[in-house]
Parts: C-alpha cells; sequence; structure tokens
C-alpha cells in the first residue's frame, strides 16, 4: 500500500455547526469537515490532517473573519491543553449544543421527540467546579511553539500537568488551571518547585524511569484536601522528605498519602494506598447525608451538580416510601443512599468491588438500615434468581459507563419488568441506545439534561422511563 500523499488546506471554510463531540463543522464540495478551535460564524483556512471517504479533519491554520459568537479564551493553555476546549464559545451557546446533543440523540437513534426533553440544567460554577484533578510528571514533557523557536538550548524539560491528546508521552507544563479551586495550583506550584530545588526525578513516559509520577489532588465543598502522590519506586527518605514539605505547608490538606506503582500504566486502583498523615478519606456532604471519598472512591467530580443530579433522580423517581429499589451501577452508593430514607428498601449493585465497600461505609455512617449492596459484573448478578432473593424492583436506577448497559442487562430488565427506569447517562448516544432496546415495553415520559462540565462537550442526561401495558 503507498503513501497517502500531502493533505490539502482549505481557504476561506465557513463554520457552521458544532458535532456531538464538540467540534466545530464546515463543508467542501459536499464533505463534511470537522475543526478544531472554531465556532459557527468563524472563517477559516483549515489544515487537512486526516481525510475519510464521507469526512475530513483539520486544524484552523487562519482566521479570516472572527464569528460574533466567540469567547475570549481565558486559560493560556487554551488550544494544547484537552481540557476545557470550549472556552471560546459563550456559556449560553455551550448550553444550547448540549441541549440540542441530548434531544438529537433520542430523537435519531431513541426515536424520543424532544418535546419530552426538560430545559438543560446550567452549572452556576463554570470554573473551580472540580473536586479532582490528576496531574503527571514527565522529565521530557511538551514545549510550545514559542519555546522551540526560542532556540534556548537550557530550557527547562522537566514538566507537571495533563496529558497532551492523543499523546501519551507528553506532558503539558500547567501553570495555572481553572477547574479545581485552590489550593489546588499552590500544592501542584509547591511540589513542583520542591522537586526541582531537592533533585527528585520526574519519570520518564517511555523508558518507564524517575521516581515522582503522579499529583492527585481532591477536595470537598468544605474546603478540605485529599493529596495522593504516585512514586515509581520506592525511596522511604525522599518520600518521606516531600510529604512533609506539603503537610508543613499546607493545613487544609486533611488526608495525604502516597502509593509505589512501578506498573507500566497510571491506574492505582489494584494498588495499595499508604496514609503518611490525617485521615485515610474525605468526607463530602449532601443535605443530612455524608459521603465517604477514600483515594480510589468515584464520586462526581462537580459536587454542587451532583446534588442536583441526584435530585433530578429522587424526583423522576416518584418516591412514596413503599418502593423496593434496584440502584445498578451504584458506585459507593450516592444516589442508593439519597433514595434510601424514600423508599422501603434499595439494592445496589456494582462491579467494583472497592466502591463497594465504601458503600457499606457510607450506609453505616449515614445510620441507613434499609440499603444493601453487592459486587459482581451485572449482567450476571441481575437475574430472576437474584430478585428472588432481594426483592422485585419497582423502580430501577440505573447509571452505566459512557459505553451504557450491555444488552443482557438490557434483556434482565425487560425480564424483571419494574414500573419505572430512571436512566442516568453521561453520553445521550448510549442512552439513546438502550431506550430504543427497552422500546418494546416503556416510552420515555421526561427527560432532564445536566451540564457537568462546563466549557466541555459533555453532558450528563437522565431520562424517565415508564413500562407500558402492551397488553401482553
Amino acid at each position: 500500500m503507498g503513501r497517502s500523499g500531502p493533505k490539502p488546506l482549505l481557504e476561506k471554510l465557513l463554520i457552521s455547526d458544532i458535532a456531538s463531540e464538540g467540534k466545530a463543522i464546515a463543508r467542501q464540495d459536499g464533505m463534511v469537515v470537522f475543526v478544531t478551535q472554531c465556532v459557527p460564524g468563524d472563517v477559516v483556512d483549515v489544515q487537512i490532517i486526516r481525510k475519510r471517504k464521507r469526512f475530513m479533519e483539520g486544524y484552523p491554520v487562519k482566521f479570516h473573519t472572527y464569528s460574533e459568537n466567540r469567547s475570549e479564551p481565558f486559560c493560556r493553555h487554551f488550544g494544547i491543553c484537552g481540557g476545557c476546549k470550549w472556552q471560546h464559545l459563550p456559556y449560553s451557546d455551550q448550553l444550547l449544543f448540549k441541549q440540542r446533543q441530548v434531544n438529537d440523540a433520542l430523537l435519531r437513534i431513541g426515536k424520543v421527540p424532544a418535546s419530552v426533553v426538560l430545559p438543560i440544567l446550567a452549572s452556576e460554577k463554570q470554573v473551580a467546579y472540580r473536586n479532582k484533578l490528576e496531574f503527571t510528571f514527565s522529565d521530557n514533557r511538551w514545549l510550545t511553539t514559542e519555546e522551540i523557536n526560542s532556540n534556548d538550548r537550557n530550557i527547562e524539560r522537566r514538566g507537571l500537568g495533563f496529558h497532551i491528546p492523543g499523546k501519551f508521552d507528553k506532558v503539558l507544563n500547567i501553570e495555572e488551571c481553572y477547574l479545581q479551586p485552590e489550593p489546588s495550583n499552590q500544592i501542584r506550584e509547591f511540589v513542583r518547585k520542591f522537586a526541582f530545588e531537592n533533585n527528585l526525578e520526574f519519570f520518564n513516559l517511555i523508558n518507564h524511569n524517575g521516581l515522582l509520577r503522579n499529583l492527585i489532588i481532591r477536595n470537598n465543598l468544605a474546603g478540605e484536601v485529599m493529596v495522593i502522590v504516585s512514586f515509581h519506586r520506592n525511596e522511604p527518605e525522599l518520600i518521606n522528605q516531600l510529604l512533609k514539605a506539603i503537610e508543613m505547608q499546607f493545613p487544609q490538606v486533611v488526608s495525604l498519602m502516597y502509593v509505589i506503582n512501578p506498573k507500566a500504566n497510571d491506574t492505582i486502583n489494584d494498588l495499595e494506598v499508604e496514609l503518611f498523615a490525617g485521615a485515610d478519606h474525605i468526607v463530602e456532604t449532601m443535605e443530612d447525608l455524608s459521603f465517604r471519598i477514600s483515594p480510589k472512591s468515584f464520586f462526581q467530580t462537580n459536587s454542587e451538580q451532583a446534588y442536583r443530579l441526584y435530585s433530578v433522580v429522587r424526583d423522576f423517581a416518584e418516591l412514596t416510601g413503599t418502593e423496593t429499589v434496584y440502584d445498578l451501577y451504584t458506585g459507593t452508593g450516592t444516589i442508593a443512599l439519597f433514595l434510601a430514607r424514600s423508599c422501603t428498601r434499595v439494592v445496589g449493585l456494582e462491579y467494583v468491588n472497592e466502591a463497594v465497600v465504601d458503600a457499606i461505609k457510607n450506609a453505616e455512617i449515614n445510620k441507613i438500615g434499609n440499603a444493601e449492596f453487592f459486587s459482581g459484573d451485572i449482567r450476571e448478578l441481575l437475574n430472576n434468581r437474584f430478585v428472588s432473593e432481594h426483592g422485585h424492583p419497582d423502580i430501577i436506577i440505573t447509571d452505566p459507563p459512557r459505553t451504557g448497559m450491555h444488552a443482557d442487562v438490557v434483556d434482565a430488565i425487560l425480564e424483571i419488568l419494574p414500573s419505572r427506569i430512571v436512566y442516568v447517562s453521561c453520553n445521550p448516544a448510549t442512552q439513546a441506545r438502550d431506550i430504543e432496546m427497552l422500546s418494546s415495553r416503556y416510552e420515555v415520559v421526561k427527560s432532564q439534561p445536566v451540564d457537568m462540565f462546563p466549557f466541555t462537550h459533555h453532558v450528563e442526561n437522565v431520562a424517565l422511563l415508564n413500562l407500558v401495558d402492551n397488553g401482553s
């Protein structure tokens, strides 16, 4: 197979729309062109980097006209960092596109009319809304165009920040991030400076050597902070030196932990996390409920919007106090426990055992005795035998990963036939696919989009499905 030829430069394309995954759309000779960092109304020259039979992808190299709807990005890392890709879009426009993304997916895939979709719930905070960030150390960081053009032979190559999209071995050094409240930036900058001053080795992402690997910062709405430092190898003296410095500098850090990760990947879910100082968890509060967050716990990363999301779920469930509720993909039991006091019984199912351990602890903390949690593959757990042992669900809550529910889980729900399903999704397309598979017995009564992640194309959606009596 021969090499493909040089990719074309398309001149003066009018950006006409936004695609479902957040890229802008133009058209050339009847072909769709996906373009980054543009908004409808821009007129740009586009360098094509990928060409397929039905579409092309590229990036802007020259703006002839800027759209009147364009906003000035507020972050110095915009366009290079992989986060906050919609900073050039006014927030009101972001909400419109997210609303349309939900409407289009439900109508096109799930055959659900837009009339059942309620107006999207905006996030009151558009910056500093995240409660978790993970930074990566690199001894060979990504250099900006300005740094490359400077011809500075002594430029600092070590960095601490985020991976460049599509480049696992390159990390952009982050100087300021607007996603998480302080002291997040202060902690990251302190750790980097301390590492420089004490010659601590930064990780090499290709050769897999070095000492400092990852820095994870978590916080709650009360301002308490958890810090987890991931080291590639166990160097007790150096580890103690860094962690002691963090402890002395930041009294807000109420949980300081570390992990030794000699693996090829960054995940710590299968590793032992060691406590250095403080507690081994932090606690988030919603209404009168307290949720324990440990280093490996999943918790919605926008705490304030998570509360609004769970409130929508509770409203949609229409609990009277007599129901048995199943919560599929329950995680650490946040939704299950949020509903428990409004029903007779709630049963949570989750495939990550550590999350179930946290869910059980959360139930104990909140003195909730009518919640049970089970770990295992949900497609294997959810069957007639399980239902006979734990009670037939009147309502099923499901909050699956982005890939949606496995077909076997959908089939199990159609066998069990609860009267209502409340489906929470971070991917309207896979949610709509599952809704279509359920449509033989269920209809969507209403749907509520919730913006959890401002300045990104991501959107959560909650759909209420009622059982339809089809005479069978």
